[in-house]
């Protein structure tokens, strides 16, 4: 009986049991199966991101995500994952491993049903991962870069090495990785590492003297503010930005003729030597031109946008070449805002990461509506007159404009007018009608005695005028301008008259007549609406005639019509449309009025000949909502600012965090998707992306501090046998940073140690010292011509930059041609760059510079000179090792001189041993390892 009743007892607890189980397998919420189930029963907690995510990537998602979906079934999205595939099955259903067929085919025996097909078979412990993931519910992360930052908590951590909160999160690494910190290094070093990474160049003499002297507590914060108020600052940080904002000095592709955009480098070093803050910084390069009351400054900040190339060759389709500037932009956008491979989802949804095929088109929306169009021109154009005609006349017509117009027909709308020159209808928005056949696509467009030429589903405001730039040849006759048809309502004529002038060309040896293009301005009637606009010529038959046109314009007339000044302040207008004195034009960004907004669609497959469903601008959805924001590129801007945006302050602290260190704390910065690298210390990158944002308000300059007064920035850069064992890439920083300089820092130390460095800011491009024949672009007769006196020897910032044929020295020293955004520059140690160091014109001239200044010193003594020099190289003294091996070089130079005379001159020009034995002594000192490097 006591038997039965506990066999009773027992089958009673088993069901209990049982039942409990069905019920916390049926009824509790799969997210929470995991507290009421031991880890007997369900495993180990499975991570998605840490343990899921990375097999997917590697394993699953070349056939099953945003490019293919075999099956019908993508691992991209989570609600795509847990719907039925093509067979009808589901391949994974939360908690139930025996009905999830992703289970069934990673484990079949077939291989041609075993997934991945014809690869190698998940481990086991991977197929583990993945059945106790779906066992415990399959619950979905979002990947660890696109959930907004939380402030963590800074660890108590308490060393004498320790400077600020940035070391006390590097110190629990290094206790966890088993690493010791360097001691801080001498202040010789530190202070040539500080000089260079804050202002790009070297310190001088005086400078370290004065550190090396000052014993207060105070000396290195004293410093570190001094090297951020200097000009120099601007320029430093300025050529970084330039990589990112692909700057040239020409426009790419075949002719890669020039480009007048040094304004927007100018307004970079401005804006970082003014400490403009980072947000205010991407806002007004984005959308500058939206602001409620734009600036001249305003404009050129857009040009950050307008450094995307323009194709000049004949032929070619404006469209598909404004398009291509259009995409570059998008992805720039994503690339350097938010660490984001956008490029990958112009063809199809992104292989790796949530984004699909139609969010890169929404961002595209927010690109498309600017009037540029891949025009020779390069209109919208800021212009800004130089010569005191033009800006008298320009200030004479917005001061009539403001006294007889009204409040939308003021001074601002006529220099807008004349300094914009928008909306201006380019050639490609006309067809032309030759023979019977309508051609559209063109650079210009005629009409002649046999062809007209007509736009569709123009815009019309009631404006009165009509503005054109034309050129014609031949006989006297007559354009008509007509709505909707050639047989339609004339709204106006031009009685056409060819105007040219007669120059005699010295080559051929005769005059030539050249037909000149000019503005014309011709009233109109005024018409609401949208219509079609036809252009058709009249005159007498068989009259050769023939009007070329690159743009037209509709504008308003100037007011104050009757006034007896009228007539000069009119005269004043035409005379800016088509005046001949030179002229700054940076390309800028405008957008189109409203009415002339063009249609964003999806291309399907990446190609712009395919345009497919029509979209609205927006964001992908991973991220923070875009609701609240205006739908164009200021919203957009603002967007990427909200507290809630997940990137923004990660990207840009990382970014300064790799200028410093080499590397970024995540060391792939044009990617921090699911397939970048994970950062190696997490909580300080969110700890430093908040305080930039919230503490410092984006102050730039506040988060630099922060980063150089660490003991972490100030380490000994000395490899020990621990460190270079257990982290031989500075990963988790053990050590101070010891790279190669940049090539403009190569560049700039040489000419700044020599005496030579000019201290001139701003202004147009400079030309130094180059090979001939390297510039050799078909259809693009443009020479270098070398820049005379010190320009030659300006910053390298300022070196005219050629996308086809950039200046050798600098690519030399791994500079990008700039035809695109560049995140991250990869360091290479080659023997060409030893070449360029030894030989090139400008080195040569920072060692004969060099040498003559030793020369010209009070010291007379061979060793005191060759200390001397390496001094101001170095910024430090000499060992008695170095000392010896340069006395060793210094007498083998004299002797060749003694033997070889007649080389003395072919080096430095004169016929003096003595500079051309100190010439070859610096070069030997400016192609020291420690002079090249950052250490």
């Amino acid at each position: 009986m006591v038997d039965n009743k506990k066999a009773l007892i027992y089958i009673l607890s088993c069901t209990f049991i049982l039942g409990l189980l069905w019920w916390i397998v049926r009824v509790i919420p799969l997210e929470n199966k995991h507290k009421f189930l031991p880890e007997l029963v369900l495993g180990e907690r499975v991570d998605f991101n840490n343990d899921i995510r990375p097999i997917i990537n590697n394993k699953c998602i070349a056939c099953h995500g945003g490019v293919k979906r075999s099956g019908g079934f993508s691992l991209l999205f989570e609600e795509e994952a847990l719907e039925a595939n093509e067979s009808g099955k589901r391949a994974i259903v939360p908690g139930n491993v025996n009905k999830s067929e992703l289970i069934q085919r990673i484990t079949h025996n077939n291989p041609e049903y075993r997934m991945p097909l014809e690869s190698t078979p998940l481990s086991e412990e991977e197929i583990d991962l993945f059945s106790r993931w779906i066992n415990q519910g399959a619950q979905w992360d979002d990947h660890w870069a696109y959930k907004a930052p939380e402030k963590p908590a800074v660890p108590e951590i308490d060393s004498k090495w320790i400077s600020n909160d940035i070391d006390r999160f590097v110190q629990e690494k290094l206790v966890e990785k088993q690493l010791s910190p360097n001691p801080t290094s001498d202040k010789q070093s530190l202070l040539r590492r500080l000089s260079f990474d804050i202002t790009g160049l070297p310190p001088t003499i005086t400078e370290m003297q004065q550190f090396v002297n000052d014993n207060s507590d105070s000396a290195y914060e004293k410093v570190v503010d001094s090297l951020l108020a200097s000009p120099a600052y601007g320029e430093r940080w300025a050529a970084m930005w330039m990589d990112l904002a692909r700057y040239a000095d020409s426009k790419g592709y075949e002719a890669d003729r020039i480009r007048e955009i040094w304004k927007y480098r100018d307004w970079l070093v401005n804006a970082f030597n003014e400490n403009l803050p980072y947000d205010q910084f991407v806002i007004t390069q984005l959308a500058g031109d939206l602001k409620p009351s734009p600036s001249d400054q305003d404009f050129i900040a857009t040009a950050f946008h307008r450094n995307t190339m323009n194709n000049d060759e004949g032929g070619t389709d404006n469209e598909e070449f404004r398009v291509a500037a259009v995409l570059d932009r998008v992805n720039t956008t994503w690339t350097v805002l938010q660490g984001t491979t956008m490029e990958c989802v112009q063809c199809h949804s992104h292989p790796y990461d949530p984004i699909r095929h139609e969010d890169y088109f929404r961002s595209l929306a927010f690109f498309n509506q600017t009037a540029d169009a891949d025009v020779p021109s390069e209109a919208p154009v800021l212009l800004t007159y130089i010569e005191e005609e033009d800006q008298k006349n320009l200030e004479l017509i917005k001061n009539w404009a403001n006294e007889h117009g009204s409040q939308n027909r003021n001074g601002d709308y006529y220099e807008r007018l004349l300094r914009l020159g928008v909306p201006k209808l380019y050639a490609h928005y006309f067809y032309q009608m030759d023979k019977g056949l309508p051609i559209q696509g063109t650079a210009t467009f005629k009409v002649d005695q046999e062809v007209y030429s007509f736009t569709k589903e123009l815009p019309f405001e009631g404006e009165d005028r009509l503005a054109f730039k034309a050129r014609t040849n031949g006989s006297e006759g007559k354009i008509l301008f007509y709505l909707d048809s050639i047989n339609g309502e004339k709204i106006g004529e031009w009685k056409v008259k060819a105007r040219f002038k007669k120059e005699y060309d010295e080559e051929e040896k005769k005059e030539k007549t050249y037909y000149l293009n000019e503005v014309i301005s011709l009233p109109i009637k005024a018409v609401n609406g949208v219509h079609d606009l036809y252009m058709v010529w009249e005159g007498e038959e068989g009259v050769e005639q023939t009007s070329t046109f690159e743009w037209l314009m509709l504008h308003h007339t100037l007011p104050g019509v009757g006034n007896e000044k009228y007539p000069e302040v009119e005269k004043a207008m035409y005379a800016l449309f088509n005046s001949e004195n030179e002229k700054e034009a940076t390309p800028v960004m405008v957008d189109l009025p409203e009415n002339y907004h063009r249609e964003s669609r999806v291309f399907e497959k990446g190609s712009w000949m395919v345009p497919g469903e029509e979209v609205e601008v927006g964001v992908p959805a991973i991220w923070n909502p875009f609701d609240e924001y205006e739908g164009n590129r200021m919203g957009l801007a603002k967007w990427l600012f909200d507290k809630e945006n997940p990137l923004t302050a990660r990207v840009m602290v990382n970014r300064i965090w790799e200028q410093f260190f080499g590397r970024g704390i995540v060391s792939s910065l044009e990617d921090f998707g699911s397939q970048g690298f994970a950062p190696t210390h997490p909580e300080l990158l969110d700890w430093l992306a908040i305080k930039f944002r919230d503490d410092f308000d984006w102050d730039i300059k506040k988060l630099i501090k922060e980063i150089v007064m660490s003991g972490t920035y100030r380490q000994s850069s000395h490899f020990t046998e621990e460190s270079r064992e257990k982290d031989p890439l500075n990963e988790w920083l053990a050590r101070g940073p010891r790279i190669r300089l940049n090539a403009e820092q190569v560049r700039d130390q040489s000419l700044a140690i020599s005496g030579l460095l000019s201290g001139k800011m701003f202004g147009k491009s400079v030309m130094p010292e180059q090979p001939d024949g390297i510039w050799q672009v078909v259809y693009n007769g443009t020479k270098w011509e070398t820049s005379k006196g010190s320009e030659k020897y300006r910053r390298a910032l300022y070196t005219f930059w050629r996308r086809t044929s950039p200046y050798p020295s600098i690519i030399s020293f791994d500079a990008p041609s700039r035809e695109f955004c560049l995140p991250k520059r990869i360091a290479t140690n080659t023997p060409l760059q030893a070449l360029v160091t030894l030989n090139d014109p400008v080195y040569l001239d920072a060692a004969i510079a060099l040498g003559r200044r030793v020369l010209l010193s009070s010291h007379t003594d061979e060793s005191e000179r060759l200390s001397l020099m390496y001094s101001l190289a170095m910024v430090r003294g000499i060992s008695e090792e170095k000392l010896e091996a340069l006395q060793s070089i210094y007498q083998q130079t004299t002797t060749y001189f003694e033997n070889s005379p007649e080389e003395i001159c072919k080096l430095t020009g004169e016929e003096d041993k003595a500079l051309a034995v100190y010439t070859v002594m610096a070069n030997v000192v400016m192609n020291l390892d420690e002079f090249l490097m950052k250490s």
